[in-house]
């Protein structure tokens, strides 16, 4: 259901803003100076060490686009992807980038790698073999990473397998431009974990002579210098999620988001609301019900039910509770407590910003910032404050009755 906004009624949006709203479920406004901030903070931290940019999955939902273009502008050099399309984006975005892709490398892609100039990470012993071949027979030397696993058991060769590539390594001409590996629990500062991985990779690394070597991530940057090697890459960081979850933030904030109120109605003492029933109103109750749900990435479990207070959000500068559960588009939240006059029909809610932290949200869906940023839904309208950004709207939908959501 989209209602077209009063200007004088929605103070909080820019013009911009506003326009883009009018058919979006809401505004989720991205702030490119303050992932630049954060990068900058990053390399300062990270110094003498090159401090890369992972903008994988849409640069976690923020727009890989216009995150790597405004990263490039203030001299990020390397990026980070998952995958060939996700690299395609960048390098239109920052032509004279190193961009890395992490999914590595399989038979028949070696033209499209060297066609946009990218380097696949590669993490296994066919994918070397495979990799080795296309560049044989094309006589491409754009390059690769080689992805040790030193704990992570994820992706990446063995040790052992690394070991036994060293001749290769030492033959020259072998056209490996980094090796890296990855940190399991870099977020936990105490965790034993992270020193036997760093005096695994150390050891390994130090034998890839000339390869520079990368092992920090966003949390592993703050482990310390020794863990920082030649290269960092830091993903969460750059977009506001703490990196150091024992201690505050070191980070700005980059994302707000908002979302519109469809609707103001009254329940009686008694009477239950959403999904279930499964919360029931203690007195009589105004709410305001939301153009935002799970289908926009505000997960179903931050719902509330009688024994279990939920998220709360932003209605005139005050929090208040949602009510009952979250359904598919909309949220009910209860503004009780607030002047009647404060709250219309038509006004914009906060549901990340205004103290609100992705963090804290994360809490309450029972996840990590990484998923609440990345599951972020596409019927937003994106706004980007900072550099060329322009206002991006959501993707078409068919219209549907807001009654309908399930």
């Amino acid at each position: 259901m989209n209602i077209a906004p009063d200007p004088k009624s929605i103070p909080l949006l820019s013009p911009e803003a506003n326009q883009a709203a009018a058919t979006a479920t809401g505004v989720l406004t991205v702030d490119l100076d303050a992932i630049v901030a954060n990068w900058r903070k990053l390399e300062k931290t990270a110094v003498p060490a090159e401090c890369a940019g992972v903008v994988k999955a849409d640069a976690y939902g923020c727009g890989a686009e216009q995150v790597a273009r405004a990263l490039a502008a203030a001299g990020c050099k390397t990026f980070f992807v998952a995958t060939l399309d996700e690299a395609r984006v960048v390098r239109a975005a920052a032509p004279a980038a190193a961009i890395y892709v992490l999914d590595g490398f399989f038979q028949n892609t070696g033209e499209a790698y060297a066609k946009i100039d990218c380097k696949p990470v590669i993490g296994d012993l066919n994918e070397l073999a495979e990799w080795d071949v296309f560049c044989r027979r094309s006589g491409w030397s754009g390059g690769a990473a080689i992805h040790i696993d030193t704990g992570m058991n994820r992706l990446g060769l063995t040790v052992t397998e690394a070991q036994g590539i060293i001749p290769r390594i030492n033959a020259g001409d072998h056209g490996i431009t980094l090796v890296m590996s990855h940190l399991a629990s870099a977020e936990l500062l105490n965790n034993p974990a992270n020193a036997r991985q760093l005096t695994a990779f150390r050891e390994i690394a130090s034998v890839f002579s000339g390869v520079p070597a990368s092992l920090a991530n966003s949390s592993g940057i703050f482990l310390g210098a020794q863990f920082q090697f030649d290269l960092v890459r830091p993903g969460c960081a750059l977009y506001g999620i703490n990196p150091t979850p024992e201690a505050d933030n070191p980070m700005q904030p980059v994302v707000e988001l908002k979302a519109r109120i469809v609707q103001i109605r009254n329940v009686e003492r008694g009477d239950t609301v959403g999904y279930g029933g499964t919360w029931t109103a203690r007195r009589p109750t105004r709410l305001a019900i939301v153009s935002a749900g799970y289908a926009d990435g505000y997960f179903r479990a931050a719902s509330a039910n009688d024994g279990t207070r939920g998220a709360e959000v932003v209605v005139a500068g005050k929090r208040c509770p949602v009510a009952g559960r979250i359904s598919m588009d909309l949220t009910a939240v209860d503004v009780t407590d607030l002047d009647k006059s404060a709250v219309r029909r038509g006004h914009m809610v906060t549901l990340i910003g205004e103290g609100i932290t992705v963090d804290e949200l994360a809490h309450h869906f029972g996840t990590i910032g990484y998923e609440v940023l990345t599951s972020l839904g596409k019927r937003y309208a994106r706004i980007y404050k900072g550099g060329n950004a322009t206002a991006e709207p959501p993707a078409p939908s068919p219209a549907e009755p807001a009654a309908a959501s399930t």
